[in-house]
């Protein structure tokens, strides 16, 4: 897509996508992954050291079925049950990702304790700055807020999308915002584990031939919701 018409495009397409959620799998689509903004740091180097990491968010429920598509070591937002297991592979930068982020919550919401729900990042080539905000989100995991950091990722992603140039000095803005101990996160963005532990999940999605994000998992099988009615029925019917 010409840049000349990508803002334009970008913003209507996502104010569609938050309407109907069609179409939800692959609507940013993916090479290999990777993200062409390479590694983070403005001088692009990946060194330093990283604090020990936690390895999730929340412990999961007990009975979840582990592969390609969800690790133990994956980021649960929510604990509810192993009847509903929903995985999403996201990039906070693709605007498809961006239209769902509501719809998750407004899902989480009306399915609270009876959902469980994971992420795993899967940033796209052709998105400058989708590296650089995974490992902004699993910086501040580190400290115990990955969910505030992911949040600020999708509410304010119309600010720093779809750029090509380095948005740093952005996701630093996010992690002073959230109080964190910004000798850490500098550390823990720039180094060598937490590009470790993105590019983990990207060889994962490569394994399972994602295409684009959000791609999804219910209970371990991949799924392609149709709409918002299509993804609440499947939640509901399997926590029934």
């Amino acid at each position: 897509m010409p840049s000349s018409d990508r803002r334009p495009r970008f913003w209507s397409r996502r104010a569609a996508l938050a309407v109907g959620l069609v179409p939800l799998l692959a609507a940013c689509g993916s090479g290999s992954g990777g993200g062409a903004g390479g590694t983070a740091g403005t001088d692009g180097s990946s060194g330093g050291a990283a604090s020990p990491a936690p390895s999730r968010s929340v412990a999961p429920p007990a009975g979840i079925s582990y592969g390609p598509w969800l690790r133990p070591t994956s980021h649960f937002l929510d604990a509810g049950s192993s009847k509903a297991v929903l995985v999403e592979f996201l990039d906070f930068e693709c605007e498809a990702c961006g239209a769902v982020f509501p719809v998750m919550e407004q899902l989480r919401e009306q399915y609270k304790g009876k959902l469980t729900y994971a992420i795993r990042y899967f940033p796209l080539d052709g998105h400058f700055n989708s590296k650089r905000a995974a490992y902004a989100v699993e910086a501040a995991a580190r400290q115990g807020r990955l969910e505030p950091m992911y949040r600020l990722m999708y509410t304010n992603q119309k600010d720093w999308a779809e750029q090509q140039v380095p948005t740093d000095d952005t996701f630093r803005g996010y992690a002073r915002q959230l109080g964190l101990d910004m000798t850490k996160w500098e550390a823990d963005y720039t180094s060598d584990s937490v590009k470790q532990r993105v590019e983990a999940d990207l060889k994962d999605a490569t394994a399972l031939n994602l295409k684009g994000t959000p791609s999804f998992f219910f209970n371990g099988k991949p799924f392609e919701p149709k709409s918002v009615q299509d993804l609440q029925k499947t939640v509901g019917d399997a926590v029934a």
